[in-house]
């Protein structure tokens, strides 16, 4: 069976260049790889070429409307939920509209970009990927709101 090996990355259109890779950067802690003004920034995690591209939209292009055909979110992965709880109390901080979930085999927090485009902030609640998916496909398992301390 063929198959991709993994996502390699997202590419998605912003209305304004500048502003989005501010948010991407400061915000979200990207590193910018390249930087096309007027046509598009790619973004790093810091280990590959890179995992995120901005790209400037035509000025009238359609905005981002919940629930529409596209993308629903992203999810960025991170270390732990040290890391987690860090970026929770940054946007809190930074007066950030968000909501969290405990999905069990995951703890995530939802926010959205400078357009409206959805981005889940994630850490795995297992050691491993094989545990994390038959948590996954427990019956029962319910979503719950995630509290920080």
């Amino acid at each position: 069976m063929v198959q991709p090996k993994r996502v390699g990355h997202l590419v998605i259109n912003v209305r304004d260049q500048e502003a989005s890779t501010k948010f991407y950067t400061e915000v979200l802690g990207f590193e910018v790889a390249v930087d096309r003004p007027g046509f598009g920034t790619f973004l790093t995690c810091g280990k590959i070429h890179h995992d995120l591209a901005l790209f400037q939209a035509a000025p009238d292009a359609e905005p981002v409307k919940e629930g529409a055909l596209g993308l629903n979110h992203m999810a960025l992965q991170v270390e732990d939920f040290d890391m987690l709880t860090q970026y929770y109390h940054k946007l809190k901080d930074m007066g950030t509209e968000m909501r969290t979930t405990d999905h069990s085999m995951t703890k995530s927090i939802y926010i959205k970009d400078p357009d409206g485009n959805g981005i889940e902030l994630f850490c795995n609640a297992f050691e491993t990927a094989e545990e994390g998916l038959a948590e996954m496909k427990r019956p029962g398992r319910k979503n719950t709101e995630l509290v920080f301390s």
